[in-house]
């Protein structure tokens, strides 16, 4: 199995592809398209859109942007925005985060659990920001280590990440302000891996015995355990709700 295709199962039964409850989310694109939800919403990476979807759906004056490179992924995104009535307000692009250029810019941008897409969360922000119009803001989703990691936990994720502050005082550094925010809770974060590896465990017991099932099964196992025993007691995630300081 492809590694999109993975990720597109074990996400299935999620709000969104990050550790954040539906009452988070709700929240936080609230106080993103705060002064906005008459504007236009960038998803930088979207995925099967929930992001973009839910927003127009309680905004019926928004306008969204979504890419991805995963082409299945957007196909179920347009059925979804078809199916709230959304899809003329919602406009799907294939393509890499690197290469996508606006001919105008946005009045709000999201960038949640993507920054790895650009080569960190310095790059992210950089690229960013000529795509933020004035006045706009970015809510973004970034890692960081609550604590000491495990080795176990510093192999899986790299040494990009660092703790809470840190993350914040790279956010100052490269010329944004944090104006609201959201850390994950312990509920939130579990919540999120229950889910990742149940869903794509479910989704392989309704196969008949083959190598999709015996992927799945072993991805989900692998997963559980990287999670269990690897980075479950030092991992966290913040999203912050950002605007340029110029």
């Amino acid at each position: 199995m492809e590694r999109q295709e993975i990720s597109r199962i074990a996400h299935r039964d999620h709000p969104v592809a990050a550790p954040l409850s539906d009452e988070a989310v709700r929240e936080l694109l609230e106080r993103l398209l705060r002064g906005r939800a008459d504007g236009r919403l960038l998803d930088l990476g979207c995925g099967e859109a929930p992001w973009l979807v839910r927003a127009l759906a309680a905004h019926p004056a928004l306008r969204a942007v979504g890419f991805d490179t995963d082409p299945a992924a957007l196909r179920t995104a347009l059925r979804t925005a078809e199916r709230l009535g959304v899809a003329r307000r919602i406009g799907l692009h294939h393509c890499d985060a690197r290469e996508f250029t606006a001919a105008e810019p946005f009045d709000a941008v999201l960038c949640v659990g993507a920054t790895h897409a650009f080569g960190g969360l310095g790059p992210a922000l950089a690229a960013i920001g000529p795509l933020l119009a004035p006045g706009g803001a970015v809510l973004l989703g970034e890692s960081y280590w609550e604590r000491e990691p495990a080795p176990l936990a510093r192999e899986l994720f790299g040494d990009g990440l660092t703790d809470l502050a840190g993350t914040v005082a790279a956010v100052r550094d490269a010329g944004w302000r944090p104006v609201a925010g959201h850390t994950s809770s312990r509920a939130e974060l579990d919540a999120y891996e229950w889910a990742w590896t149940g869903s794509l465990t479910d989704w392989a017991l309704d196969r008949p015995p083959g190598p999709e099932r015996e992927a799945a099964l072993r991805a989900a196992d692998t997963h559980r355990e990287e999670w269990l025993t690897g980075y479950r007691d030092s991992f966290g995630f913040v999203t912050l709700v950002l605007r340029p300081v110029s």
